[in-house]
């Protein structure tokens, strides 16, 4: 493992390393509700609204095969279902069950309370400019929106 110097950090390295932190704090709270990591994302995703299997292959970066292998294991637990896409008979969308958009709240929830705690030692303005920075750089790179701001996922 590479040790940490405390020297001052560049910004390929700021950027993977709070990747890998950010990540890692996702995958414990998907631990604890005993889901995948990538579960979680769909259905953090899926809160917002129903998906068919292309967007969600776009949005998640997904092949379609492991999307495909993705939804049907979260259906066998009944948290997902697919459903007739109204505007077009030949497609299906992905739509939370209630047990699935409960689960989703809850590991929204605790993700969100975890994920916020990372930036703790700075003050106030320091995390308003971070978020204004990093929001740039997110828009600027057009990443798709699969973690919504709380106050965004009410339907």
């Amino acid at each position: 493992m590479a040790k940490d110097t405390g020297e001052q950090l560049g910004v390929v390295a700021a950027l993977v390393r709070s990747a890998f932190l950010v990540d890692a704090v996702y995958a414990e709270a998907a631990r604890e509700h005993k889901i995948t990591p990538q579960q979680g994302q769909l259905l953090c995703v899926l809160m917002a609204q129903p998906y068919g299997m292309g967007e969600l292959s776009a949005m998640l970066r997904l092949a379609k095969s492991s999307l495909t292998e993705l939804v049907d294991r979260s259906a066998r637990r009944g948290l997902v279902r697919r459903e007739p896409d109204p505007r077009d008979g030949r497609a299906i969308r992905v739509a939370l069950t209630e047990q699935g958009a409960e689960l989703a709240e809850t590991f929204y929830t605790a993700a969100c309370r975890r994920i916020d705690e990372l930036p703790s030692v700075l003050g106030p303005a320091e995390r308003d400019t971070l978020a204004e920075l990093l929001g740039r750089l997110v828009r600027q790179n057009n990443a798709p929106a699969v973690f919504l701001e709380p106050d965004e996922t009410s339907h």
